[in-house]
């Protein structure tokens, strides 16, 4: 059993506690709920109303049993050393085991490349994941070998000290060359599969971005996370009123040809766990979106 202690900030005031869990731990409500009545959370209700300085020692169950096969899936390794690996994933694999992909993740990849060599935090479902792409979206992403590497950069990554820039088009011009989009991010109120920019049970999200190139309709913006939720580039681009491209899910009705959201993570910076070095790196644009803008720009007589 794994615990973890939780401490409510003001922002957290009045909130129940199943809301409070599924947002820190991002999981659902309903699994929320059922932690707590499992014995999860000791002496508590999941109606309980928390405040400011309350501390929640939460116990998680040990994962279900599950036959992670590993699998020879070819990996585009950016860098590797003994304690963490720089991953390009390409668009539509999926990054862990789940319901209806239960094989061909990047993690079945990940246990025939490192075998036992991945940290085990996040359980046997995500062995070495200390953060997530969507399937659809393409790019860097870390993978630690072991648990001091997976303590910090999640550290880093809690602390917004990790850089993440992606690279996407979005439906319509952009009305400013720069901007910063400050918006809270919390589950929909009515289809849980979504995101959505809400006041109700929500986390500070705050995305940068800059325009690249513009075209007639479309903008080639670069965006920076200075937080990391859900579907946070596409929800407050959706926001914005200018959906991604391809992302249906978030209201874009231009596809250009995609199916799923043309979005690709195209650096990343962060200090090695060991050495303590600022490492870089980045990767080309892959050619989907290689062939979206070449699309764009015929269009455009660039």
């Amino acid at each position: 059993m794994n615990k973890t202690r939780l401490v409510a900030e003001i922002c957290d005031e009045g909130k129940r506690l199943d809301v409070f869990l599924a947002e820190k731990l991002d999981i659902t409500r309903n699994a929320a709920a059922a932690l707590i009545e499992g014995g999860g959370v000791l002496a508590l209700k999941k109606n309980y109303k928390l405040k400011a300085g309350d501390e929640i020692e939460v116990t998680m169950p040990e994962p279900r049993e599950v036959d992670i096969i590993p699998q020879d899936i070819p990996l585009d390794i950016v860098y590797e050393d003994g304690d963490l690996l720089v991953i390009n994933k390409a668009r539509g694999m999926v990054v862990h085991p789940a319901a209806g992909n239960w094989d061909s993740t990047l993690v079945n990849a990940l246990m025939f490349h490192c075998g036992e060599e991945l940290s085990g935090i996040n359980g046997v479902l995500r062995p070495g994941i200390v953060h997530r792409l969507d399937k659809d979206t393409s790019g860097v992403m870390l993978v630690a070998k072991n648990d001091f590497a997976h303590n910090s950069l999640a550290l880093q990554i809690k602390e917004h000290t990790v850089r993440r820039e992606y690279h996407t088009v979005v439906v319509g011009n952009l009305r400013e060359d720069e901007g910063t989009i400050d918006a809270p991010i919390g589950r929909h109120k009515t289809d849980r599969k979504k995101m959505a920019v809400t006041k109700a049970n929500s986390r500070e999200a705050i995305t940068h971005y800059s325009v690249i190139e513009r075209f007639f309709g479309f903008t080639y913006a670069s965006c920076l996370l200075e937080t990391g939720r859900t579907h946070q580039i596409r929800v407050h681009m959706a926001h914005t009123g200018h959906p991604v491209v391809g992302d249906e899910t978030y209201g874009a009705r231009d596809k250009l040809g995609l199916s799923g959201q043309c979005l690709h993570s195209k650096n990343i910076t962060f200090v090695h766990p060991r050495t303590e070095k600022t490492m870089y790196f980045e990767t080309e644009l892959p050619a989907y979106f290689s062939e979206i803008l070449k699309k764009l720009r015929a269009k455009t007589g660039g």
